[in-house]
């Protein structure tokens, strides 16, 4: 469930893993609870709406979906669920922003700290590592290219990038993000992911990638992070 980069285009080549990895009922309902918090109606609630489809292509049930936006409106009792972004650094000073939803947030704080520093990094302060990405739409097409037509529709709708990376990556302002993928829809592309993620502006290539990914594994096992972003050069 970690952010659309290199490092996601690798894990969709190992299918298997990343499935296995990422059905994790309890994070999936965490994103949607916390959605949920600005309305329970998913046409009104774009946020809402778009943590359903995720949840719905990993087959989170019904039922538990239906729970999850309960807990978010305040309908059902229970811990208040958390959403905290901390900034840190991994090995040999690859940036990271993680995106934590918690019931926990003293929990989470340590569980993280702990995988940057024993994996020679460290967590940081506000701006440490924000200041290296840009908060954008990242939608990713289940197909390898685009007509040029269908390029030049997507540019039209607010696409700023459209990159292909074993499958077609479209980058765009938040503010146009619902609107683009709305018209991604109108015109029948098959959507394989769609989220806000943080996009590095610059990549760094590691001198350990074994080390790193090892680093992305755990946080991605991390019942607490929902989504992690690197500026990591990783193939």
């Amino acid at each position: 469930m970690s952010g659309h980069s290199k490092w996601a285009t690798t894990k969709h080549r190992k299918e298997g893993v990343d499935a296995k990895r990422s059905a994790n009922f309890t994070k999936l309902a965490n994103i949607i609870a916390v959605a949920a918090r600005k309305g329970g109606d998913p046409e009104s609630n774009f946020s809402l709406r778009m943590a359903m489809d995720k949840a719905k292509q990993y087959s989170l049930p019904k039922e538990n979906i239906e729970r999850a936006i309960k807990k978010g409106t305040g309908e059902l009792g229970g811990q208040q669920i958390e959403e905290i972004v901390y900034e840190g650094f991994g090995p040999e000073g690859i940036a990271i922003i993680i995106e934590t939803v918690t019931d926990n947030k003293n929990r989470a704080a340590s569980e993280i700290k702990h995988l940057l520093n024993k994996y020679n990094g460290n967590l940081g302060g506000p701006g440490s590592t924000a200041w290296m990405f840009s908060h954008q739409g990242v939608i990713v097409l289940d197909k390898e290219k685009l007509t040029d037509e269908e390029e030049l529709a997507l540019i039209d709708a607010g696409a700023l990038d459209i990159k292909e990376e074993g499958r077609v990556v479209i980058y765009t302002a938040m503010e146009q993000f619902e609107k683009l993928k709305k018209k991604i829809e109108a015109m029948r592309l098959p959507i394989a992911e769609a989220d806000l993620e943080y996009v590095p502006k610059d990549r760094v290539k590691p001198k350990n990638e074994e080390t790193l990914i090892k680093l992305f594994e755990e946080l991605e096992a991390c019942d607490d992070i929902s989504n992690f972003y690197s500026n990591a050069d990783v193939e």
